[in-house]
């Protein structure tokens, strides 16, 4: 199993990763990074799930944080993992989410994913 993940230069531009199952079998990582590039998609972006993503924009302009729709996120991917927690960061100027991981082997994975507006 893979999936890619960005990451961002100094200069902020994006690069593409490739995250593949590790040689034990274990696909934590390759989950870990689709939740985190599942909450920087808008609702219905993907052309292969219809329900990844959240209405970011939608909810900034009606002045909402798209809460209900991370929460369902975080149901959506809560059984790939031993525990899953999304929070929103409180006071931040933008939307940006504290995303915590307890993968099934007992490592902790810990993340600020800012959603794009």
């Amino acid at each position: 199993m893979r999936t890619y993940g960005r990451t961002y230069d100094a200069d902020g531009l994006p690069t593409w990763v490739e995250v593949s199952t590790d040689a034990e079998g274990r696909n934590d990582f390759v989950w870990a990074t689709t939740l985190c590039q599942v909450l920087q998609l808008n609702l219905n972006e993907s052309p292969f799930y219809a329900n990844y993503g959240i209405p970011a924009k939608t909810s900034l302009i009606q002045q909402v944080a798209p809460d209900f729709y991370v929460m369902r996120v975080q149901q959506q991917f809560s059984q790939y993992f031993a525990n899953l927690v999304i929070s929103r960061v409180p006071l931040a100027a933008a939307p940006v989410y504290r995303v915590n991981v307890t993968t099934n082997q007992g490592v902790k994975l810990n993340a600020e994913v800012p959603i794009p507006t």
